[in-house]
C-alpha cells in the first residue's frame, strides 16, 4: 500500500498512470491514488481536481479502520485540504486557508509528516503571493526549506530553494544576486526531471532581470513545455509573458505580442482571474511601448480590476504603475500622479517604490509643481544610490536637470551639474541606451551656458551615441529574429520529437494491449487447461470470451467416433442456449464441415441480405463469422465458431485471440475426455484392488483359522480315542479307579483346549465378516475407532506374522466417529502392505505402529510409521500419484497410496500426508472428521447443444 506522499509536482505519464489506479483500483490503494491524484489535478484541471478530492474524502469516511490505519487516514485527509486550498487560492477564492494551512503545517511537523508539512509551506507561501505579503512568502519556503532539509527531501529541499531565490529577486534583486548567484547552476545537469524546469525558471528570471536578453529568451522558450509537462500551469503562464516582455526589450513587438496573447488564452482557459489580470498587465505595458494607448488603457483597466480586491499586491502596485506611466504618454499628469499616489502609500516592493516617485517627478513637472517634482526625483536618486541602480541615477540626474532648467530664473548651472554628473554615471555602464538623450540635454545645457566648444562636442557625441544606439536597436531586432528563427526551429524540432514521440507511445500502447492480451489469454488458458469437465469449461468460456469478441453466437462441435460428421456439444446466442445440432462433413454448404475437411481457420463476410446459404433461417443476421479447427497436433477433435451481426467484426487482432483460445480449448477438451477414460479405467482398478484385498483378506483368515481349528480338530479326535478305550475297558470290566479318573481329567483339559479353538475361530470369523461387509458395501455408520482397528488388525496380523514382522496398536478407547470403516480399513491395510512390500522388502522383524489421538474441532489424527528404508526426497513428492511405484513389475501397482489419497481426501473428508520430518522409517499421518462429510452423489454428465448461426 503507498503510504508516502505525492511529489510537490508530478510529470503528465506518472499522472495517468495514476488517473488509472484512482479508476480501477478498489479500497485503500484506489483511494491513495485518488488522493495523490486530486492533488496533481489542482493547476492542470481545478475543477476536477475539486471533484476528484470530494469523491476521495466521502470514499476515505468509510474505509474501516482494519485496512487503514488512523495516521494514514489523517495524512490522506490533510493532503486533500492543501489541494482544496491551492485550487482555491489559484482561483483567487482563498479567505481563511492561510490560517487553515498552518494548522496542517503544525500538525504534520508535529506527526513527523514531512511530505505534508513541506508542502503545506509552499501552499502558505502561494497564498502569501496571491495575498501580496512576498516577504511572508519568502519566509514560508525558507521554513519548507528547512523542513525538508531536515527530512533529507532533496527534491523538495530544491525546488523550495529555488522558489525562495527567485521570490527574494522580486523584492531586492540586487540582494538576492548577492546570495544566490550562481547557486542552482551546478545542480541543472543532474536534477531530476520534477527539479530541472524550476531550476531553469530562476536562470531565465535571473538572466531577464540582469538585462542578458538573448540567454532570457533561450531560458524562458526552453522551459515552458516542460513547466506545462511538470503541472506547473501558473510558472508556465507567468514565463511566457515575462518571455514576451523580454522580445519587447529587444524591440520586437510582434514577437512581444504573440507570447503575451498565448499567456493570456492559457490563463483564460484556465480561468484564474489572477493569472489572467497578470496576462493583461504586461500586454498592457507592452502596448503602450509601441503606441497603442487605447488598447493599452483597456488591458490595463481590466487588470486592475482583477486585483482590486487585494490592493497591497505586488501586481495591482504594478497595475497602478504602469497606468501612471501611460497616462504620462496621454499627457495627463495628475492622473498619473494619483496612480503614484496610490503605490506610495500602499509601501514595500522597494522597486516599485522608486518608479513610483520617478513618475511623480515627471507628474508633477508637467503640472508644473517644481518643488514638490524635486523631492519627488531627489528622493528617488536617493533610493536609487543606495540600491545600486546605476540607469535610475542616471534617468533621475536627467529629471532633475530638467526641473532646474524650468524654474523661472534658470539654474543653467545646477542644472549642467545634474547632467555632468549623470554623463559620468552612464559612462561607467556599459551599453548604456539613453546616452543619446542625456549628451542632447547636455549640449543644450552647454550652449545656454555660452560654453559652445563643449555644446558642439557634446552634439557630436549625442550624434554619435544616437547612431550606436540605432545600430543596437537594429542589432537587438536582428538578434530577435534569430531568436524567433532559432524559437520557431526548436518548437517545430519539438513538434517533430513530440510526433514521434507519440507514434512510439501508441505503438507502445499497442505493444501493451497485445502483451495484457496476452497475459490475460494465458490466464484464461490456465483456467481452460486445468478443468477437467466439460461444465467447467464452457462456463470459463462464456465467462471470457465477451471481454474479447464480439461473439454474439458461439458454438462448439465435436467429430462423431465414426469420423463423418460434427454434433454440436455447446451453443449459444444471444446469452440463450442453442438446440443440439448435427452437421454431415458431407454437407457442401456448411463452413464448419469445410472447416473440419481442411483444417484451417476460416474467416467469413456474409451477405446483407441474408442470402448466404450458411445462414440458418430464424437465426441471428450474421455479417462476420471465424471458424477454426480443434486440434492437438494433427489430430481432429472438431470445430469451433464465433460470429457476429456486425460486418468486418474479426480483424487480425481478434484472430489471434480467437486462435489462441482455440489451442487453449482444444487442449483443455483433449484433457477433459483423457481424464473421464481416466475415471473410468481407475474405477475399475479399484474394483479390481478391492477383490484383491478381499481375497488377500480371505487367505489371511483361513490361514488364521487353520491353527485354531486344527488343534481343536486334533484334542477331539485324542478325544474321542480316548473315549473309544475307556469304554472298551469298562465293557471287559478291566477299567480301574486311577484310569478313570485320568480320562476325566484328560478329557476336561482337551474339552476346554477345543473351547479355546473355537471361540478364536469364532472371533476371527466375526471380525471377517465385518470388515468384508465394511470393505465392500462402503456403508456409513457409526463405530469406535480402537475397535474397528482392532478387527482390522486381526484379519492382518497372519499375513504380518508371515513375513516376521510386528505392528503396534495405539488407539484410546472412546474415540467415536460416524464415517466409513471400510474404506478407512482399506486406507490402513494399504499402508500396512506398503510397509511390508517397500519399506522392509526382504528383511524381517520389521516393526510397525498404528496410533491416534483426538484433536480439538471434532477432529482425530492417526499416524502410521514404519521401521523401514523410508522414502527418497526425490520420490515424496510423487508417492500419491496414480501409477508411481519403485517396484513395477515386482507386486507393486502403483495404485495403492493414489487410492488411499482419494478415500481420505474425497469420501472421508480429510487429509493424507506423508510426515516430512527425517527418522527411520516414514510415517503416514491422516488427519480425519469425526464427522464424515455427506457422501457426493454422482450426477450424470449432460452434454448441451446447439447451432451457432450461420450454419450449415
Amino acid at each position: 500500500m503507498k503510504q508516502d506522499s505525492p511529489a510537490l509536482y508530478e510529470l503528465n505519464a506518472e499522472v495517468e498512470a495514476l488517473a488509472k489506479e484512482a479508476t480501477s483500483l478498489a479500497g485503500p490503494e484506489g483511494l491513495i491514488a485518488q488522493v495523490h491524484w486530486a492533488w496533481h489535478l489542482r493547476e492542470r484541471d481545478s475543477s476536477r481536481a475539486l471533484l476528484v478530492a470530494e469523491h476521495a474524502e466521502r470514499e476515505l469516511e468509510q474505509i474501516s479502520a482494519q485496512q487503514l490505519s488512523a495516521e494514514h487516514r489523517q495524512s490522506l485527509r490533510w493532503r486533500l485540504q492543501l489541494s482544496a486550498i491551492d485550487v482555491r487560492r489559484l482561483r483567487n477564492e482563498s479567505a481563511q486557508d492561510g490560517a487553515l494551512a498552518e494548522q496542517i503545517y503544525q500538525a504534520a511537523r508535529e506527526a513527523g509528516d514531512c511530505g505534508n508539512a513541506i508542502d503545506a509551506c509552499w501552499v502558505l507561501a502561494q497564498v502569501a503571493t496571491s495575498l501580496g505579503d512576498t516577504q511572508k512568502c519568502s519566509d514560508w519556503l525558507t521554513i519548507g526549506a528547512q523542513q525538508a532539509h531536515s527530512c533529507g527531501d532533496s527534491e523538495r529541499q530544491s525546488l523550495l530553494e529555488c522558489s525562495q531565490a527567485r521570490y527574494a529577486g522580486v523584492i531586492d534583486r540586487y540582494a538576492a544576486e548577492a546570495q544566490w548567484g550562481d547557486h542552482f547552476e551546478s545542480k541543472r545537469t543532474h536534477s531530476p526531471p520534477r527539479v530541472a524546469p524550476m531550476l531553469d525558471l530562476y536562470g531565465a528570471y535571473r538572466a531577464m532581470r540582469a538585462s542578458r536578453l538573448s540567454e532570457a529568451i533561450q531560458r524562458f522558450s526552453a522551459v515552458i513545455d516542460p513547466l506545462i509537462e511538470l503541472g506547473c500551469i501558473r510558472e508556465a503562464i507567468a514565463a511566457q509573458a515575462n518571455l514576451g516582455s523580454v522580445f519587447n526589450d529587444l524591440n520586437d513587438p510582434e514577437a512581444a505580442l504573440e507570447w503575451m496573447e498565448k499567456a493570456l488564452t492559457l490563463a483564460r482557459k484556465q480561468a484564474w482571474s489572477f493569472s489572467i489580470g497578470t496576462c493583461q498587465m504586461q500586454l498592457g505595458e507592452t502596448l503602450r511601448k509601441l503606441g497603442r494607448l487605447d488598447l493599452a488603457q483597456e488591458q490595463l483597466n481590466e487588470s486592475l480590476q482583477c486585483f482590486a480586491r487585494w490592493p497591497a499586491t505586488r501586481n495591482h502596485c504594478v497595475s497602478l504603475n504602469y497606468l501612471g506611466w501611460l497616462a504620462l504618454d496621454q499627457n495627463q499628469p495628475q492622473r498619473a500622479a494619483d496612480y503614484f499616489d496610490k503605490i506610495q502609500a500602499a509601501g514595500g516592493f522597494a522597486d516599485l517604490q522608486l518608479s513610483a516617485l520617478r513618475g511623480q517627478g515627471h507628474a508633477l513637472l508637467q503640472l508644473g509643481d517644481l518643488d514638490a517634482a524635486e523631492k519627488s526625483a531627489q528622493e528617488a536618486l536617493l533610493l536609487a544610490q543606495q540600491r545600486g541602480a546605476a540607469d535610475l541615477v542616471v534617468q533621475l540626474g536627467l529629471l532633475l536637470a530638467h526641473i532646474a532648467q524650468r524654474r523661472p530664473v534658470p539654474a543653467a548651472d545646477l542644472a549642467l551639474q545634474y547632467l555632468e554628473q549623470a554623463r559620468e554615471q552612464a559612462a561607467a555602464i556599459t551599453g548604456y541606451k539613453g546616452s543619446s538623450e542625456l549628451l542632447h540635454a547636455l549640449a543644450q545645457a552647454y550652449a545656454d551656458s555660452g560654453r559652445y566648444a563643449q555644446a558642439y562636442e557634446a552634439s557630436q557625441e549625442a550624434a554619435q551615441s544616437r547612431a550606436q544606439s540605432l545600430s543596437a536597436e537594429a542589432a537587438n531586432r536582428l538578434a530577435s529574429i534569430q531568436l524567433r528563427n532559432l524559437n520557431d526551429s526548436a518548437r517545430a524540432q519539438t513538434e517533430h520529437l513530440h510526433a514521434l514521440a507519440e507514434a512510439e507511445r501508441q505503438k507502445a500502447l499497442l505493444m501493451q494491449r497485445n502483451s495484457d492480451t496476452l497475459e490475460l489469454l494465458g490466464r484464461i488458458g490456465q483456467e481452460l487447461t486445468r478443468q477437467l469437465d466439460l461444465t467447467s469449461i464452457f462456463s470459463a468460456l462464456v465467462r471470457h470470451i465477451p471481454s474479447l469478441l464480439d461473439a454474439r453466437a458461439f458454438e462448439v462441435y465435436l467429430l462423431d467416433e465414426t469420423g463423418s460428421a460434427l454434433d454440436s456439444i455447446f451453443g449459444l446466442e444471444d446469452g440463450q442456449a442453442l438446440p443440439h445440432d448435427r452437421i454431415e462433413l458431407s454437407d457442401p454448404d456448411s463452413n464448419a464441415a469445410r472447416c473440419a475437411l481442411e483444417r484451417t481457420e476460416l474467416s467469413i463476410q456474409l451477405a446483407h441480405d441474408g442470402s448466404d446459404p450458411s445462414q440458418v433461417p430464424g437465426t441471428m443476421r450474421t455479417l462476420s463469422a471465424l471458424f477454426a479447427p480443434l486440434l492437438i497436433g494433427e489430430r481432429l477433435l472438431g470445430v469451433v465458431t464465433v460470429q457476429s451481426p456486425l460486418a468486418h467484426a474479426y480483424g487480425e487482432h481478434e484472430r489471434m485471440i480467437f486462435r489462441t483460445l482455440n489451442a487453449y480449448l482444444a487442449i483443455a477438451l483433449d484433457n477433459a475426455n483423457a481424464y473421464k477414460r481416466l475415471q473410468q479405467a481407475q474405477a475399475q482398478l479399484i474394483a479390481q484392488e478391492k477383490l484383491a484385498a478381499l481375497g488377500a483378506l480371505v487367505a489371511g483368515i483361513a490361514h488364521e483359522l487353520n491353527t485354531p481349528l486344527g488343534n481343536s480338530l486334533l484334542m477331539a479326535s485324542t478325544l474321542e480315542q480316548r473315549t473309544s478305550e475307556v469304554e472298551q475297558a469298562a465293557a471287559a470290566k478291566s477299567l480301574r479307579r486311577s484310569e478313570l479318573e485320568g480320562y476325566l481329567t484328560e478329557a476336561k483339559s482337551m474339552a476346554r483346549l477345543i473351547m479355546q479353538g473355537l471361540e478364536t475361530a469364532a472371533r476371527l470369523i466375526t471380525s471377517f465378516k465385518q470388515v468384508a461387509v465394511d470393505q465392500t458395501a462402503e456403508q456409513r455408520r457409526g463405530f469406535e475407532l480402537a475397535g474397528m482397528c482392532e478387527q482390522l488388525l486381526a484379519t492382518l496380523r497372519a499375513a504380518i506374522r508371515k513375513h516376521g514382522h510386528h505392528i503396534e496398536l495405539d488407539v484410546p478407547a472412546g474415540i467415536v466417529m460416524n464415517s466409513f470403516p471400510g474404506p478407512l480399513g482399506q486406507v490402513i491395510s494399504n499402508l500396512v502392505n506398503n510397509a511390508m512390500l517397500h519399506g522392509f522388502g526382504e528383511r524381517k522383524d520389521g516393526h510397525m505402529r498404528l496410533s491416534a489421538r483426538l484433536l480439538n474441532e471434532g477432529r482425530v489424527e492417526l499416524r502410521f510409521q514404519d521401521d523401514g528404508v523410508g522414502i527418497s526426497a526425490s520420490h515424496a513428492s510423487r508417492i500419491f500419484e496414480p501409477f508411481f511405484t519403485t517396484k513395477f513389475g515386482q507386486g507393486g501397482s502403483g495404485l495403492g497410496l493414489s487410492i488411499s489419497h482419494n478415500i481420505v481426501n474425497s469420501l472421508l473428508g480429510g487429509s493424507l500426508n506423508l510426515d516430512p520430518r527425517p527418522g527411520p522409517g516414514c510415517c503416514f499421518v491422516m488427519l480425519l472428521p469425526l464427522q464424515a462429510p455427506p457422501a457426493k452423489s454422482a450426477a450424470p454428465e449432460q452434454e448441451s447443444g446447439g447451432q451457432t448461426r450461420a450454419e450449415p
